[in-house]
């Protein structure tokens, strides 16, 4: 990167909204946003944006808060209060002003215009607009590097995705220059890219604009009638009719393998979880080029401790946090977040355990997502009889059990006799 473009970044604002309500994680949401919500054992959703931020080289961001924000926030001021304001950089959560308006926000584009007082203050030349709830690594200098160069108004990045997969995004299609021309937001039909009757190029929610454009984009939206505030309903298909709007490819910025993943509902966060695994993860969370950075409490390394003769202490293809307890107990293709005990004789296969859970002796476990701080009773079985599972837990029509935070267990269900 050149002194034009390191320059640009110290003019760059990142504003990263967190304010989703994430219903279709629930019950995982049902006392925390969806970028608070625990991931990879030690983190929180939220922390790969943020990391790729300041890994990236920007120093300035705002974060747009909105629902159930009160974990978020503690989250963010004891694991992100890295930055310095005497050097000009910040870190920033924001809840709804109502400078405005007296509602919620009501859509992408109107969290923007309801906080264009942030931008009348900090004056930044371009603005960096994130989502707190992807799974990804990406190098956003390298993005603000083709914005430049394309001198556009704005750059949209994107990623190559199937059919299924494209009526959950913006789908673009492009000219020989890379210039937008169509933008439908969750087609029916989608549009396959030309050459390509498979492939389908969708936005990742990651957009640069600069400031002034975005200033008179969003003020423009709020008056027009019947519009969604959207991004991606709105602003975007207006602007490329008479702005300069590119497209640019991940793959150009990704960090390691091309990866990228929305974890928007139950089934895409276990998957999400499961690709952490193994001897070649598809996502790799040990790489020192790319850290990613979260708070951390004091505990103890992870003990595992197996009887002699037991056989049964056994952990394979699995991440397990500080202060874990595994006594003779068998832990298969799992994520155990930090102060999980698994008492012996216990049995978890393709699951996720969130922080201070017990899991009793002889219990069995099977692709089930467990919530902080759940004592799952001696001898339960969870996930092999989706029946009796629906009576006391969420279900996902995939079968995978979800257990909400501190579910109470008063009476012995599940417990095999």
């Amino acid at each position: 990167m050149n002194d034009t473009h390191k320059d640009a970044l110290g003019r760059t604002l990142a504003i990263v909204l967190a304010g989703g309500q994430g219903e279709r994680l629930y019950p995982l949401t049902k006392d925390r946003a969806k970028p608070a919500v625990p991931f990879a054992g030690n983190y929180r959703i939220i922390d790969f944006t943020l990391s790729n931020v300041a890994n990236s080289g920007l120093r300035t961001i705002d974060i747009l808060t909105q629902y159930k924000s009160h974990s978020l926030q503690r989250h963010l001021r004891l694991g992100w209060n890295i930055f310095n304001f005497e050097l000009g950089e910040s870190l920033e959560v924001i809840p709804p002003q109502q400078r405005m308006a007296t509602i919620w926000y009501r859509g992408t584009a109107d969290a923007l215009f309801q906080n264009i007082y942030i931008l009348e203050r900090v004056r930044p030349e371009y603005v960096i607009i994130l989502s707190g709830d992807h799974i990804y690594k990406m190098n956003y200098a390298r993005m603000l590097e083709y914005h430049l160069a394309k001198k556009a108004d704005l750059t949209v990045a994107c990623i190559e995705v199937n059919r299924d997969e494209a009526r959950r995004f913006g789908i673009m299609q492009v000219n020989e220059e890379s210039k937008i021309i169509e933008f439908d937001e969750k087609p029916q039909d989608p549009k396959p890219m030309p050459g390509k009757p498979n492939s389908y190029l969708g936005s990742m929610g990651v957009y640069i604009f600069n400031t002034e454009e975005l200033v008179r984009q969003v003020i423009a939206d709020a008056k027009r009638p019947g519009t969604d505030h959207d991004f991606g309903r709105n602003i975007i298909p207006a602007m490329i009719r008479s702005r300069k709007v590119f497209v640019f490819n991940f793959a150009d910025a990704a960090v390691g393998e091309v990866y990228w993943r929305d974890i928007g509902t139950l089934d895409a966060y276990w998957h999400a979880s499961m690709d952490l695994l193994g001897p070649n993860p598809p996502f790799e969370l040990a790489d020192p080029a790319w850290r990613m950075r979260t708070y951390r409490e004091q505990h103890p390394p992870a003990r595992i401790i197996s009887t002699e003769g037991s056989g049964s202490g056994i952990v394979t293809n699995s991440l397990i946090s500080d202060g874990v307890v595994i006594n003779d107990a068998r832990v298969t293709g799992c994520v155990i977040s930090p102060r999980v005990t698994i008492q012996n004789g216990a049995s978890i296969e393709g699951s996720v355990i969130m922080s201070g859970t017990t899991i009793g002796a002889g219990a069995k476990i099977r692709n089930t997502i467990i919530d902080k701080n759940v004592r799952i009773p001696a001898g339960a079985e969870i996930g092999f009889d989706p029946d009796s599972d629906r009576r006391h837990f969420t279900v996902t029509d995939s079968g995978l059990v979800v257990i909400p935070k501190e579910m109470p267990f008063e009476k012995p269900a599940h417990v095999v006799t």
